[in-house]
């Protein structure tokens, strides 16, 4: 059987914390850069020009539509050797590149329903008082959707928070890898149930947060 998982843990602590601030700063850049871009893609899906609002659907259904892993291996592999201009990027980058593209797909859904979730009404109100368009998306509509795109945002960061796990299949300081590091030790049960403890550990607490953050802005409404 070899040794139990609490002495697992206590002598090699250091690696499976490593490994969860790896696993946290991986998914914050996933989530922080695919917000910025799945925001825009959100936008330009919101287009009133066909073609441009369907090549942004056609982008997010693709994104969301395929595994993860499959998009993690044609970065890995494929964007190097097809895209020379992006050959100085190193094999994390392009791991990487994917985690943010396919945080982007989501975020950009995220983007499009939290301002469709505002009643049209109030957009036509605020046309018919002579505000322009933009002013009425700035001052009127997103203010609203923000209060369902802020939680959403947050559940999309404890999703990347296991959807990193992937990356240690490519030799990425995340908390999965640690059970190829301990491998070496001949430990390979325990170092699973400590991995999946963490997780756990985290995405409860996260989870709690954005549930707490999400009362507030309920009882914020209310006042």
């Amino acid at each position: 059987m070899g040794p139990g998982i609490i002495d697992v843990f206590k002598e090699y602590y250091p690696i499976f914390l490593k490994g969860a601030v790896g696993t946290l700063k991986f998914a914050a850049i996933a989530v922080g850069l695919g917000s910025i871009l799945g925001t825009l893609i959100g936008f330009i899906h919101l287009s009133k020009n066909k073609v441009v609002s369907g090549a942004a659907g056609l982008y997010s259904t693709i994104i969301r539509g395929t595994p993860l892993l499959v998009q993690m291996y044609i970065a890995y592999y494929f964007i190097p050797m097809a895209i020379p201009a992006l050959s100085f990027l190193s094999k994390e980058q392009c791991v990487m590149m994917s985690l943010i593209l396919n945080s982007s797909a989501y975020v950009s859904e995220i983007i499009r329903g939290g301002i469709a979730s505002v009643d049209i009404g109030q957009t036509e109100a605020a046309r018919s008082l002579g505000m322009s368009a933009g002013h009425t998306m700035t001052r009127i509509v997103l203010p609203q959707a923000l209060k369902a795109i802020l939680p959403s945002l947050g559940n999309e960061y404890v999703s990347m928070i296991k959807e990193t796990s992937l990356a240690g299949s490519f030799a990425m300081y995340e908390l999965t890898f640690t059970k190829t590091l301990l491998a070496n030790k001949y430990l390979i049960w325990q170092p699973l149930f400590i991995i999946a403890a963490i997780y756990l550990v985290m995405t409860v607490v996260l989870s709690g947060l954005i549930r707490i953050f999400e009362r507030r802005l309920s009882a914020g409404d209310k006042h």
